[in-house]
C-alpha cells in the first residue's frame, strides 16, 4: 500500500481529546484482524493431537498440515497490499473475513487430510492479508503523537486472539471428557475448536463497514472531499484541512506506487533497509515463539503433563502474553522502539537457556524430574514475557514505520512474507527437531536469540517520535 502519511501541520499529529476515542474505535476495530490472526494461528494447538491419531500420521506429515497455513499467510502478505492499493483497505479486510469464515467451517468439517490443509491454506491467506493491512491502515489513520500506541493495537488483538483461542479450546477440551476427539455438537472436540473461529470472522466483516477508508487511498482516487471528512474525524476539526490535503497530494506527486523493483539496490540484491526489516522478520520468528502457541499441549504432554494441564498451561502462557503486550504498549512511545527490543532479546536468551537445560534431563516414568518440570515451565512463561514486551510489538512497529515513503507497501510486503516463510520453516521443523533432541532445539533458539542482539545495536535505527516521510 502507498502510505503518504505526513509530517503534523499545526492542529495535525495530536488529535483532539474529543476525536481519539473514535480514533482509538478504528484502530480497535482494524486489529480485529490481528484477532482473528492470533485465534486462528494459535487454535490449531487444541487439535495437533486429535489430527495425529484421526489420520494416523507421523511427526513430519502431522507438521506440514500444521505449517501448511503459513505458505498461504506468506502470499497473502505480500499481495495484499498491492490489493490493497486497488480496491481499498476497508474492502481488504472485508475480503479477509470472508476467508476467515470459509476457512473456520471447512476446517471444521473436513472429508479428509488434504482438504483441512486447503482450509488452512485459506485461512493463512487471510492472516497473511490482516497482518499487513492491520499495521499499514492504523498507520495511515493514527496521529503522529498516538501513532506508536494505536500501531502497538495489533500485536494486543494478536495476542488476545491467542489467550481466547485457548481459553475456548481448554473449555471445550473438558466439556469433551478431557479427550480431543470425544463427541461435542454431533462433531469431534477438535472439530468444534476449528469451526469456533466462524464468530470473530463475521464480527470483523461487520466492523470493517463501521469505519472509514483511509484517507490516504481516498485521495490517490480522487476522492478529496469524503478524504477532508475523515482527517476531520481522525485529527480533530482544528487541523487545517486544505492544508492537510495539500501535504498528501504533494507527497503522492512525489512518489510512484512501489513495486519490487524498487526494493532491489546495494552490494546483496536488496537495498540495506530492506535486509534489516527481513532480518526483523526472521529474528522475530528463528527464537521459536510459535512452538509456544502451535505446539504448546504437545509439548507439555511430551513431558509427562496431562492432557486436560497442558492446555490449562498454553491458556496461562497466553496471559502471561498479554500482559508483556501491554506493558510494550506502555513503553513503545516512552523509552523507544529499540531499548525495547534490545531488553526482549536479553530476557528471552535467559528463558530458553533455562528450557534447553531443563529438556535436557531423561525423563522418569515419561515425565521430568520435578525440578527440571517446574523450571521449564516457569522458563517457557519468562520466554513469552519478554518476547511480548518487546519483539511482539517493536518488529510490528517498526515494519510500519521504518522504511521510507516511495518502497513502503513493497518492502513492507517482502518482510511480512519473510516473517511468515521463517515462521513455516519453525512450525514445520519443531516436530522432527522435537523427535531428535528437544533440548537441542531449544539450544538453537536461545542461539537466535543471542543473535538478535548484536543485529539490534549494529543495524537497526530508532523510529520513536518521527514522522513517517522522515524514514529514508
Amino acid at each position: 500500500m502507498t502510505s503518504t502519511a505526513q509530517a503534523p501541520t499545526p492542529g495535525a499529529g495530536t488529535a483532539h481529546p474529543d476525536h481519539l476515542g473514535h480514533v482509538i474505535f478504528i484502530a480497535a476495530a482494524a486489529a480485529m484482524g490481528g484477532f482473528l490472526f492470533g485465534y486462528d494461528s494459535s487454535v490449531i494447538n487444541g487439535a495437533v493431537e486429535a489430527i495425529r491419531d484421526r489420520y494416523d500420521i507421523g511427526s513430519a506429515a502431522l507438521a506440514q498440515v500444521i505449517a501448511i497455513a503459513l505458505i498461504g499467510c506468506a502470499i497473502g502478505a505480500a499481495t495484499a497490499g498491492r490489493i490493497a492499493d486497488r480496491i481499498g483497505r476497508i474492502r481488504c479486510m472485508q475480503i479477509a473475513a470472508v476467508l476467515f469464515t470459509v476457512s473456520a467451517v471447512g476446517s471444521a468439517l473436513p472429508f479428509a487430510l488434504w482438504d483441512l490443509a486447503l482450509w488452512r491454506i485459506i485461512g493463512g491467506f487471510a492472516i497473511g492479508m490482516a497482518s499487513v493491512i492491520g499495521p499499514a491502515y492504523i498507520a495511515e489513520v493514527a496521529p503522529p503523537a498516538y501513532r506508536g500506541r494505536l500501531g502497538s493495537f495489533q500485536q494486543a488483538a494478536i495476542v488476545v486472539g491467542i489467550a481466547v483461542s485457548q481459553l475456548v479450546n481448554w473449555g471445550l477440551l473438558n466439556a469433551a471428557g478431557g479427550d480431543q476427539r470425544g463427541k461435542l455438537m454431533g462433531l469431534e472436540a477438535w472439530q468444534v475448536m476449528l469451526g469456533v473461529m466462524v464468530v470473530p470472522a463475521v464480527l470483523y466483516g461487520l466492523l470493517s463497514f463501521a469505519i472509514p477508508e483511509s484517507p490516504r487511498f481516498l485521495i490517490s482516487v480522487g476522492r478529496r472531499d469524503r478524504a477532508r471528512e475523515i482527517l476531520a474525524e481522525v485529527e480533530g476539526k482544528g487541523t487545517d484541512l486544505d492544508a492537510r490535503v495539500a501535504e498528501i497530494e504533494t507527497a503522492m506527486k512525489r512518489e510512484h506506487k512501489s513495486s519490487f523493483k524498487d526494493l532491489l539496490g546495494g552490494g546483496f540484491f536488496f537495498k540495506p533497509i530492506v535486509w534489516i526489516g527481513i532480518g526483523l522478520s526472521v529474528f522475530q520468528q528463528f527464537v521459536g515463539i510459535n512452538v509456544a502457541f502451535y505446539y504448546s499441549s504437545t509439548l507439555w504432554q511430551s513431558v509427562g503433563v496431562d492432557p486436560t494441564d497442558s492446555f490449562f498451561y498454553s491458556f496461562t502462557t497466553s496471559i502471561i502474553n498479554i500482559i508483556g503486550t501491554v506493558i510494550a504498549m506502555i513503553f513503545v512511545d516512552r523509552i523507544g522502539r529499540k531499548p525495547l527490543a534490545l531488553i526482549g532479546s536479553a530476557g528471552m536468551v535467559i528463558g530458553l537457556a533455562l528450557e534447553a537445560w531443563a529438556f535436557s534431563f531423561h525423563l522418569v516414568d515419561g515425565k521430568l524430574p520435578a525440578t527440571q518440570g517446574w523450571v521449564a515451565l516457569i522458563a517457557a512463561h519468562v520466554f513469552v514475557l519478554f518476547f511480548a514486551l518487546s519483539w511482539g510489538v517493536v518488529v510490528w512497529v517498526f515494519l510500519g514505520e521504518m522504511f521510507p515513503n516511495r518502497i513502503r507497501a513493497a518492502a513492507l510486503g517482502v518482510a511480512a512474507c519473510a516473517q511468515w516463510i521463517a515462521n513455516w520453516a519453525i512450525t514445520a521443523s519443531f516436530p522432527s527437531l522435537a523427535d531428535w533432541n528437544l533440548s537441542g532445539t531449544y539450544v538453537i533458539y536461545t542461539i537466535f536469540a543471542a543473535l538478535s542482539i548484536p543485529f539490534v545495536l549494529k543495524f537497526v535505527k530508532e523510529t520513536k517520535g518521527k514522522a513517517l516521510e522522515e524514514m529514508g
